[in-house]
């Protein structure tokens, strides 16, 4: 692999002492196994790796180039990062030998200094090229999705994965556009949308949404969270605890359901002769919830919308 070289950019981690309590690394479980599912700027692998016992593993995955830079810095034969999603953990550990781990920790968000880096397309504060791609070695980027989509699917993704509400005029602005130009520089789609959103929210650029939309789309961020989810669960021990760090309404809405589909388990009509022993039994069960703290969001604005979710596998019922 070419070495990337790593900007400097500010990170800070967010909820980063809370999300490694969660896991809950003391006694034998520090020589367990444990994945860190985005690795970012490794705020979260290298408080996992300072609290993990000489036998223990962390396995980080990361699609960032940049950020596998950053964890190739980190000497540590506990320690490997996967340049690949979180989503394909379950196959990339069976390769390792790895069945079940001891603990996992995602966490959604997008980092600081990918935002910051305006050569990488994802923030319309600084002028640079529309590619939002997290991994720009694969898939294609946001100008060039921009340039091909109809404009029927342009308004689906801004309006579902944004939840922007002028997501008929939007996109209806942008074919437009093209037709003229091509769409390449954040600052080009920032105006154009600020010029089809007739009302803003107090505070809020209102290209915020619209960004948001294209950035998951073109990253399969839902579509990686329903299939990481799925395989963190099938994962877990016995007893290992998953915890999931969101940053938007969506992505907590898929962590909220997707928990509650493993704690409350549908029980059969109560006039079935069934007895109590036999009844379906929850597979896992809520630990916490958790946001940061007002001087964690003092510190870091970023942080301001983060929800932490813990739940736990629980041990299957031996038969009677």
């Amino acid at each position: 692999m070419n070495v990337v070289a790593v900007p400097e950019f500010q990170h800070r981690t967010v909820l980063l002492d809370e999300a490694v309590d969660a896991l809950d690394l003391t006694g034998a479980r520090a020589d367990g196994t444990y994945i860190d599912g985005t690795f970012g700027r490794g705020g979260h692998s290298r408080l996992i790796l300072s609290r993990l016992g000489p036998n223990g593993r962390l396995f980080a995955f990361d699609k960032d180039l940049q950020a596998i830079a950053t964890a190739g810095q980190i000497d540590d034969p506990r320690f490997e990062i996967v340049h690949d999603s979180f989503a394909t953990m379950q196959q990339a550990l069976q390769a390792r030998g790895v069945a079940r781990v001891d603990g996992i920790l995602l966490d959604l968000g997008i980092s600081s200094p990918q935002v910051d880096d305006a050569a990488r397309g994802f923030s319309f504060r600084n002028d640079g090229p529309l590619d939002m791609r997290m991994d720009t070695t694969r898939g294609v980027s946001a100008a060039e999705w921009l340039a091909s989509e109809t404009e029927q699917q342009l308004e689906r993704v801004i309006r579902d994965y944004g939840e922007e509400r002028f997501a008929f005029q939007i996109a209806k602005a942008i074919v437009a556009r093209r037709a003229v130009e091509p769409i390449s520089s954040t600052r080009q789609l920032a105006g154009i949308v600020a010029n089809a959103v007739k009302t803003r929210e107090k505070g809020k650029d209102p290209a915020t949404r619209t960004f948001q939309a294209i950035r998951i789309f073109i990253n399969k961020e839902l579509e990686d969270l329903e299939t990481g989810l799925s395989a963190a669960y099938a994962m877990l021990a016995p007893g290992a605890r998953m915890a999931v760090i969101s940053f938007h309404s969506l992505e907590d809405r898929m962590v909220k359901q997707f928990l509650a589909s493993k704690v409350k388990v549908e029980q059969p009509d109560r006039r079935l002769p069934i007895r109590a022993v036999d009844l379906p039994q929850p597979l896992m069960k809520l630990v916490s919830k958790m946001k940061p703290s007002d001087l964690e969001v003092d510190g870091n604005p970023r942080s301001r919308s983060a929800v932490m979710r813990v739940a736990e596998r629980l041990p299957a019922r031996s038969a009677p």
